[in-house]
């Protein structure tokens, strides 16, 4: 696993906006509308797939191809242009593979927009939260025919999120030290503020 910090590869629309400044608006809301849609369409999908149709097998592809759509828009596209990271696979000569993450350098010219970001980062965090609730219900409804749909929106949404939470923080040892730090931050706190018991 390696992280990298490059400017060697340009990400989508680099090179056309090196001379734009940072700004609040939304400059790829076409990007933000693709981002949200897929993910909060298969979602609604399998809400009210009873109501739009009352066959499974018509609701179940249609939620995985909207999970792929999204997994694969979330991926390549709207990671690169709404915050300026990457991930992916590479498999090197040895038939080893390897797990790159990168982001774009802090630097950098072309920064990237805090509306989108938050639209990037909102969409990322919330809909794994709805797909975790669907296992749940799902298993305790013992509704088994659709386990496997929702445990594959868990599994390709979680993968997103865990991509670029590891190329906006960092290789493992970074999320270790920041869980750490975190915790030694909230232990000290708590213990500053309790009162000492005589």
């Amino acid at each position: 696993m390696q992280r990298q910090d490059t400017q060697d590869a340009p990400l989508f629309g680099e090179e056309d906006e090196n001379n734009q400044t940072k700004r609040s608006k939304m400059r790829h809301p076409l990007v933000s509308f693709f981002h949200l849609f897929f993910r909060t369409s298969a979602i609604l999908v399998y809400l009210f797939c009873d109501i739009l149709s009352g066959r499974f097998v018509v609701c179940m592809v249609t939620i995985i191809l909207l999970l792929s759509c999204d997994f694969w828009t979330v991926k390549n596209v709207s990671g690169r242009l709404l915050v300026g990271l990457r991930w992916w696979n590479q498999v090197d000569e040895n038939g080893k593979s390897h797990w790159v993450f990168e982001s774009k350098k802090t630097g950098s010219k072309n920064i990237t927009s805090s509306a989108e970001s938050r639209v990037f980062w909102l969409g990322l965090l919330v809909c794994p939260i709805f797909w975790i609730l669907f296992v749940f219900s799902t298993v305790f409804s013992f509704n088994i025919k659709w386990l496997v749909v929702v445990i594959l929106g868990l599994v390709l949404q979680w993968a997103n999120l865990y991509g670029y939470v590891r190329c906006k923080v960092g290789g493992k040892s970074n999320l270790r030290n920041m869980a750490k730090n975190y915790l030694g931050v909230q232990i000290l706190k708590r213990a500053m503020t309790q009162p000492e018991s005589l």
